[in-house]
């Protein structure tokens, strides 16, 4: 799997916070949806902070096997 860490366009996506984080400051990991890439950030990290940019496939791949 490739991945790189991006701080540029991260501001210009559209984040969705995962069913499974709790409100409660827990684990908490948010994804947008790019035209190319999946992202993926830590929400708690104040102002967004850096985001993981994850290719569509290798995204793909994870969630199969994470629905196992």
């Amino acid at each position: 799997m490739s991945v790189e860490q991006v701080s540029g366009n991260a501001h210009e996506l559209h984040w969705h916070k995962s069913s499974y984080s709790g409100s409660g400051g827990g684990d908490c990991v948010e994804v947008a949806v790019g035209r190319a890439a999946i992202y993926v950030r830590d929400s708690k990290v104040v102002g967004g902070g850096p985001s993981l940019r994850v290719g569509r496939g290798e995204w793909a791949a994870f969630l199969s096997l994470a629905r196992g």
